[in-house]
């Protein structure tokens, strides 16, 4: 049976599930202004289909049927789909089922009989929150499509000046650096910088300095003639010319060898070519980008890199953030991700959980934005349900940091350690208390009882410390 209410706003929906038909026709008519779509059940296997087959927001549960009782059916919804808000309803409320069906992952916990104006009043909290997250969602794509530069996505003020510099440079560079640390997308900003120039129309040749064995390098980055070495059996363009009238990318240019560094400089300078086993010189005409996850200023001063070839490619720099310094892009990022993979992987995903996304933002991301990009192909892989997880993450990332840090021989008692990690998790949730509680896996009265604790210690203790 549906039920559905006006479409002006996000629509929200829930999934009634109750062996009781009347009860399921009052639940029908009660929400009827609400502005949602209603389905009910009153087989619970089906009802639990209909719950995780369908984007689902809120489901409203009997926690007493013939067949199942409704915690196997939370515990089914909350494993598979942890963003749904389940509320139990049942007509023998009791304080310890109620803490116990908070603990095992309910939103909340109603006796019946309900009045009309308690039920709308409970279920209308959580349908404003499934619109919030629904608009946050929606305005997440919109923003992601606006903050998108040519395939690099980012709107944080480090990452606006370097799409700024990419802009201003790109129609007349000749020799750009690109520096940054390992996954800060350096090849993105090279193709984007392709993309802009006037050659864009032309090749975007890349070499890796770094993957090039040191005895095969001149002649992969120059070319070589038919006999100039046992096994050259025909003439081949080297990466210079194959980018003639285009891009060379180097990348990890600190990795060329001294030699190396020499051949290239007279190349960069004299803008020609010479193959191996010839003495004819090929004109080229290229722009070449190269990066580095290197400090090559140190490089040059333990004269380990040429300071001429540093002067010639770096007449321009580009430097890129850390992905611990460009915070206010992870939600971009993850949205980005998450798109990408669902489509790869054929998944019905929509987000990412509350959990999850705590985890994730406390990691430091010493990998950048190419180990986010990993972190969510694992995930999206591993997930069952529309969301992404906890357990569909890597095991490195959700690997709990200790408690304790070092040791704190303050520390007298298992109580006093509970204390101190609840308080650092409502210090991480800025104070929520449902959201710390769903962290910790308690009930929010069990949170409630800790707080209240921990309250009456800090006063006991400043007493006895103002004791004479």
């Amino acid at each position: 049976m549906v039920s559905q209410g006006s479409k002006a706003q996000p629509l929200v929906r829930i999934v009634a599930i109750d062996d009781d038909e009347e009860f399921l026709d009052f639940l029908t008519h009660a929400l009827s202004e609400t502005n949602v779509e209603i389905v009910t059940s009153a087989n619970p296997e089906e009802g639990l289909q209909l719950a995780l087959g369908v984007r689902t927001d809120i489901v409203l549960l009997d926690l007493k049927m013939p067949t199942c009782t409704g915690f196997e059916i939370l515990d089914k919804i909350v494993r598979a789909n942890p963003t749904i808000n389940v509320i139990l309803l049942t007509g023998e409320y009791s304080t310890g089922s109620a803490v116990e069906a908070i603990q095992k992952g309910a939103a909340d916990y109603l006796n019946k009989p309900i009045s009309v104006d308690v039920l709308r009043h409970t279920v209308s909290k959580f349908v404003a929150s499934a619109r919030e997250r629904h608009v946050a969602s929606r305005l997440s794509h919109d923003l992601m499509e606006t903050f998108q530069f040519e395939g690099i996505v980012g709107w944080s003020p480090l990452m606006l000046e370097v799409f700024d510099r990419v802009r201003r440079v790109a129609p007349h560079f000749r020799n750009i650096l690109i520096s940054g640390d390992t996954g800060t997308g350096k090849e993105l900003v090279a193709r984007a910088l392709h993309r802009l120039s006037p050659v864009s129309s032309g090749p975007f040749v890349v070499c890796n300095c770094a993957a090039v064995v040191e005895t095969l390098f001149e002649s992969e980055l120059f070319g070589y003639v038919r006999g100039a070495f046992t096994g050259a059996v025909q003439d081949k363009k080297g990466y210079f010319e194959l980018a003639h009238h285009g891009t060379l990318f180097l990348d990890e240019i600190g990795d060329a060898s001294l030699g190396t560094q020499g051949k290239l400089l007279r190349v960069l300078q004299d803008h020609s070519v010479q193959r191996v086993g010839s003495s004819l010189l090929h004109e080229i005409d290229v722009r070449v980008v190269t990066a580095t996850n290197r400090d090559l200023r140190a490089m040059v001063a333990e004269k380990k890199f040429r300071e001429d070839l540093y002067y010639r490619i770096s007449t321009v720099e580009i430097k890129l953030p850390q992905l611990c310094r460009r915070r206010e892009d992870f939600p971009l990022l993850e949205r980005h991700f998450l798109e990408r993979f669902a489509a790869q992987y054929n998944k019905s995903l929509r987000g990412i959980t509350r959990k999850a996304q705590i985890l994730m933002a406390r990691h430091s991301w010493p990998g950048n934005v190419r180990e986010l990009e990993n972190v969510l192909a694992h995930a999206c892989m591993m997930a069952q349900g529309d969301a992404i997880d906890v357990p569909d993450l890597p095991e490195m990332l959700r690997i709990e940091p200790s408690i304790l840090g070092d040791w704190d021989p303050d520390l007298r008692s298992l109580e006093e350690v509970q204390r101190r990690h609840i308080q650092h998790v409502l210090k991480i949730v800025k104070d929520n208390k449902a959201q710390a509680a769903e962290i910790l896996g308690i009930g929010r009265t069990t949170l409630y009882r800790f707080l209240s604790e921990g309250q009456g210690i800090a006063e006991n203790e400043a007493k006895q410390q103002n004791t004479p």
